[in-house]
């Protein structure tokens, strides 16, 4: 359950029996044909559905990542990697205040990668609460899963077009490019990033049928809710 759908009186409640809650990490950045905002749509939404059956809380995405390199396309938004930490750590901060004990972050930009570096820090300031943080598209299952599909899948490619991050009229192309060289993404200003990237796929198919996608959908909810539902240790 989202926690947009529930009043405080409902979340006393619910910490009397239970201390676990997720948040969801995103980024507005370009992808390619898709919506700016599919880093932010696919966690928040890949957290619900697993923390649903659980009856689990799940905070609104942070909507803002780390993401200067995409700086170059209209749309973009970055925060830097200090703000970004902070905002995390005092939105942790608050829901331990509340009383969260037990907290899955469910990140879904490569980009915000330093939030793994902050689970060790925040982590000896909350000694009685647990943190961990789950790259929801490159767990081992789900990434398995996509491997198994289509082994050329990156950023903006079929593996993040799903039927609610698409666009309305909005035609993809049918060719397959290849992957891209990341050594070189990695070493590229903005500018000539998007010079090198064009419309911002990074290599595979743009589209594959819904089939496809929905069944990494799919192991992608059951891998969080496992880790959800398991043995998250003494606080």
């Amino acid at each position: 359950m989202r926690i947009g759908d529930m009043n405080w009186m409902q979340v006393e409640a619910y910490l009397e029996r239970d201390d676990r809650a997720v948040l969801p990490l995103g980024s507005t950045e370009q992808h390619s044909h898709l919506r700016l905002t599919v880093d932010g749509i696919l966690p928040e939404r890949v957290a619900a559905e697993a923390a649903e059956p659980l009856g689990i809380p799940v905070f609104p995405v942070l909507a803002y990542g780390v993401t200067p390199y995409f700086a170059a396309y209209p749309g973009t938004i970055s925060l830097r990697v200090s703000t970004h930490l902070a905002v995390v750590r005092d939105v942790l901060d608050g829901m331990a205040g509340s009383g969260f004990r037990r907290i899955l972050v469910v990140n879904g930009h490569g980009g915000n990668g330093a939030v793994h570096q902050l689970v060790p820090e925040w982590t000896a300031d909350h000694p009685d609460c647990r943190l961990v943080v789950h790259d929801w598209w490159k767990a081992p299952k789900t990434w398995a899963r996509v491997q198994e599909i289509d082994p050329v899948a990156s950023h903006g490619s079929w593996m993040e077009n799903f039927p609610w991050t698409r666009l309305p009229g909005v035609e993809m192309p049918e060719e397959r490019r290849p992957m891209v060289d990341l050594a070189r993404v990695r070493t590229l200003a903005p500018a000539a990033l998007r010079g090198y990237l064009g419309d911002g796929n990074f290599g595979g198919l743009y589209q594959r049928p819904d089939e496809d996608v929905l069944s990494v959908w799919k192991v992608a909810v059951e891998e969080t809710r496992a880790i959800l539902d398991g043995a998250w240790g003494a606080p």
